[in-house]
């Protein structure tokens, strides 16, 4: 078996629980995986024949060249041509067997097979459906979105960019959080089952998880009156909350948000004359002198190292962060030595570090059992739980007519 690691002894919370899922991407595949860390027993369905050869994000290039190793682990593979009776009769049983379906596919192409909630909902009455879209029903939902579509209408690059500059952020926010919501919604859907004994559909969106996102600009212009700036230009609540440019080009995040920390901060760089400016003796009143007051910190600033100026504010208790680059934190200290990254086999058979869930229960952090499967790796295994036998098997997982 393709274990990357033993898991703990006690059962994981969704131990038992079996998730078949028709995903692809980074949404749906959340959904998966947040289920899978939590000890669900997670099956992909990825398509054979007519030209297609598994998720297609096996394959990405790029930006996208991390999709599948790391929103796939802990997931057992199993390859189908659902365009074929046969193919899809497989599915029927596999989703008999299920507890919770996820998809995120364009709308109408679940109910095209024939496996959307509608068609499957009276066979299955205690089956969970998770559903994965663009948007939530409504005026846009025949629409196909994007995590950069979502962003750019839903008021994220607005907020990200230089005004007039919209800028998607640096990475798959609705994506990722879209599937989590599907995720929280599967489980509060089969704590519901266990009182109704009935299960259900469940939807989650990209626009209105970005909505969500930005919910805190809306309701302060809803408190205000007044719209939200871009972050490049908002008027900060902070006096000091900034990027700085050091010793040797190196750049680093300061931030000093108390009275109490401001004079700490004076005293740990000798600023004496700074903290008992009166101009300065409030945090609001230092952000109404931001203009004179934070060129004056850079210059001073500059002539330190973004080592030494970490080591001050970390013995002092003030907020700070060097500014690192995402394959820098491979190497982070505190990920490697607190147990957030471990070891998985790539599925072409090299290793890498994985990120893990962001959160511990017991004081651990929920492990991979299972790495990244190979295309169709459990295909032979879950096809002939199902009852078929070995050579059914063989031609299902190819995609070919099952011998008569």
């Amino acid at each position: 078996m393709n274990q990357a690691s033993s898991s703990t002894s006690s059962p994981l919370p969704y131990s038992g629980i079996r998730v078949v899922e028709f995903v692809h991407m980074v949404m749906g595949p959340s959904c998966g995986l947040m289920l899978a860390d939590l000890g669900a027993e997670v099956i992909k369905v990825e398509p054979v024949g007519h030209g297609r050869d598994g998720d297609a994000t096996r394959k990405l290039l790029g930006s996208g060249a991390g999709f599948f190793p790391m929103f796939n682990r802990n997931k057992k593979s199993v390859t189908l041509d659902l365009q074929t009776p046969e193919g899809k009769e497989a599915a029927l049983r596999l989703i008999a067997t299920a507890d919770v379906v996820c998809e995120n596919f364009k709308p109408g192409t679940m109910r095209k097979l024939g496996l959307d909630y509608d068609s499957l909902k009276e066979r299955f009455p205690r089956l969970i459906y998770v559903s994965h879209k663009g948007f939530l029903p409504g005026p846009y939902e025949h629409r196909t979105a994007l995590d950069e579509v979502v962003q750019m209408m839903g008021g994220l690059a607005y907020m990200t960019g230089r005004p007039g500059d919209p800028l998607r952020a640096g990475t798959s926010v609705n994506d990722i959080m879209g599937g989590m919501f599907g995720a929280m919604g599967a489980m509060a859907a089969l704590a519901q089952r266990e009182k109704t004994g009935r299960g259900q559909e469940v939807q989650s969106a990209l626009f209105e998880n970005n909505v969500f996102l930005i919910a805190q600009h809306m309701m302060q212009f809803a408190v205000t009156g007044q719209a939200a700036a871009p972050m490049p230009a908002r008027i900060s609540a902070w006096a000091i909350y900034d990027v700085f440019k050091v010793k040797d080009d190196e750049q680093i995040f300061l931030a000093v948000v108390s009275d109490g920390a401001w004079r700490v901060f004076c005293d740990a760089f000798g600023l004496g004359e700074l903290r008992d400016d009166p101009r300065l003796g409030s945090n609001n009143a230092r952000v109404l002198a931001r203009e004179w007051l934070i060129p004056m910190l850079r210059e001073k600033m500059a002539n330190h190292t973004s080592a030494h100026i970490s080591e001050i504010f970390e013995a002092n208790g003030l907020p700070f962060a060097p500014i690192s680059a995402p394959h820098e934190l491979l190497e982070d200290r505190h990920l490697n030595e607190s147990g957030a990254l471990q070891l998985i086999n790539l599925p072409d058979g090299r290793q890498a570090k994985t990120v893990l869930l962001p959160f511990t229960m017991d004081g651990r952090h929920l492990e991979v059992r299972l790495s990244p499967p190979r295309l169709g790796e459990h295909s032979l295994e879950i096809l002939t739980q199902l009852g078929y036998d070995l050579q059914e098997a063989r031609a299902l997982a190819k995609g070919e007519q099952p011998p008569a």
